[in-house]
């Protein structure tokens, strides 16, 4: 079977699919037309994030038996379109699992203790101490929307910090560990000092984090964004900031990044504002980047695609 790969990945996904027979190509155009007269030929295809494949391109994949999302996010592929044509789709969110459940916990920290505040400080010469008083996990609780993988894994690492862990899945029942406490979502908006997002990107999910769900919560609650940027809306993230309804907030994803996550379009107030506040943690969308994800990331995924298809590259 012919793969092509149309972004880039660690080199160990293309050496295991090639050590099970596959043929692997990189294409390294930059505008998604280019692949149209390609892509014909191959029967697998491997992705990231680098555009959208809709219904019109894979009327192109004549051949295509399946499509490899390095990753865990499937939004940027027409997943219903896929499979009226019998293409399978695979992704590979245990590979970072560990990685963003430890990137939540980090920017939780970092803003429950003012690291980042305080770190800038004293680099500049003051030194307070008072004014950075920080707060504890133990004794908090929790909130966990989406318990697959990544919130799962969340869910382990806390075990440590004496909280109080709620859950709530919509498509999920029964399937919560004796140190979680399994639950709906108004519960967890009614009780959490914390809620954290690990969900897919949806039509359901969109600006799921609304100001309906924030005007909801428990005066004072932190918000934590791992999952997609368009599950929160920022606007009304301010204004509930503002308001004091949120206290604060960590985002590891923006609602103002491009298809590819590689670089984002953010000026306006709201975007400003955030990166004034000593009350928000921003990362670029780093939570799953890890060395070590990023060899687990594509082991997990030739596995899935060597176990099957290997017997049909002979």
């Amino acid at each position: 079977m012919k793969v092509l790969f149309i972004d880039t990945t660690h080199p160990l996904l293309p050496k295991l699919l090639e050590d099970a027979g596959f043929e692997c190509t990189h294409l390294p155009y930059t505008r998604k037309e280019e692949y149209l007269q390609e892509v014909g030929q191959y029967q697998g295809i491997i992705i990231r994030s680098k555009f959208f494949i809709d219904d019109d391109f894979l009327s192109h994949a004549k051949n295509l038996k399946f499509i490899g999302r390095v990753g865990s996010g499937m939004e940027n592929i027409d997943i219903e379109a896929a499979k009226a044509r019998n293409i399978v789709c695979l992704n590979s969110p245990e590979g970072n699992r560990d990685a963003v459940g430890e990137q939540a916990i980090g920017m939780l920290l970092s803003l429950f203790n003012n690291i980042l505040k305080a770190n800038g400080e004293v680099r500049t010469g003051t030194w307070l101490r008072e004014e950075n008083r920080g707060l504890e996990l133990r004794g908090k609780t929790l909130g966990i929307i989406g318990f697959g993988n990544v919130g799962s894994a969340f869910a382990e690492k806390l075990m440590g910090f004496g909280c109080r862990i709620l859950a709530y899945d919509k498509y999920k029942s029964h399937y919560a560990p004796v140190y979680v406490q399994e639950t709906n979502l108004e519960t967890i908006m009614r009780e959490a000092d914390i809620v954290s997002f690990h969900v897919p990107l949806t039509g359901e999910t969109r600006y799921m984090a609304n100001n309906l769900f924030f005007s909801s919560c428990k005066e004072g609650v932190f918000i934590i964004n791992t999952s997609r940027g368009k599950v929160l809306n920022t606007h009304h993230l301010v204004e509930a900031m503002k308001a004091g309804q949120v206290r604060g907030a960590c985002l590891d994803v923006l609602e103002y990044e491009k298809v590819s996550f590689e670089d984002m379009s953010a000026s306006n107030p709201d975007f400003e504002w955030l990166c004034q506040s000593n009350r928000v943690v921003l990362t670029p969308h780093i939570a799953g980047w890890t060395h070590e994800s990023n060899l687990k990331l594509s082991s997990v995924l030739a596995q899935k695609i060597v176990q099957l298809f290997a017997s049909k590259t002979n």
